[in-house]
């Protein structure tokens, strides 16, 4: 008994590690650049929050923090991902008629343009494993994304990642995409797929 206990122990111990390590890009500062409404532009490290719309702004042992109405755009490269990332301030509505600025990474940019918004959330599950007794919990954290739009007039609208709504999102050549998608067995709610027929669709557009 007191073996089995040893390897619940070592299992909890296995996935609180797990998950302790995960990589969150908005926890960590990154080397980039920000241009702000003033057009000053200046280098430094960076560390985003795209729930609260705030980037905090390292340069000279000073830590500056500006909200989404301050900035015009900032870029990092995210050495995890070994990438440059684009993020832009882009007025969105919110309630009505009201349109506040908020932070939006440029996955795709093209006459229609492919943003994302990322967040981390929690999630609790039980454990199902015959060395726990009684219902186990364990919480982890993941992270997910939200995706828009942005048409030629600067308009930008949410898209559910559902399928029919993405094809809503293609009002012309709407059957070509159709055909594209399916083809390709793309999925409406995995960025690269988002991004591949996006890309598909713009150079409809632009033919």
């Amino acid at each position: 008994m007191k073996k089995f206990f040893n390897l619940g122990y070592l299992l909890i111990f296995a996935i609180s590690t797990t998950y302790a390590q995960q990589y969150f890009p908005s926890e960590v500062w990154h080397e980039g650049s920000v241009t702000t409404v003033d057009g000053e532009s200046s280098r430094g490290k960076i560390k985003y929050n795209l729930e609260t719309d705030l980037i905090q702004f390292s340069s000279n042992n000073t830590i500056k923090t500006y909200s989404a109405r301050k900035i015009i755009f900032f870029e990092i490269f995210d050495a995890e991902y070994g990438r440059y990332r684009e993020f832009y301030a882009l007025p969105y509505q919110m309630e009505g008629d009201y349109k506040a600025p908020r932070l939006f990474e440029v996955l795709y940019e093209n006459t229609l343009t492919l943003l994302c918004r990322e967040e981390i959330v929690q999630q609790t599950s039980a454990i199902n494993d015959p060395f726990f007794y009684g219902n186990q919990m364990f919480t982890r954290f993941r992270l997910e994304y939200e995706y828009y739009f942005l048409d030629h007039d600067g308009e930008i609208q949410y898209y559910s990642q559902k399928k029919d709504d993405l094809y809503n999102m293609f009002p012309k050549n709407k059957a070509k995409v159709e055909q594209y998608i399916k083809k390709n067995k793309l999925k409406p709610n995995r960025q690269r797929d988002l991004v591949r027929v996006t890309a598909y669709y713009n150079s409809l557009l632009n033919s």
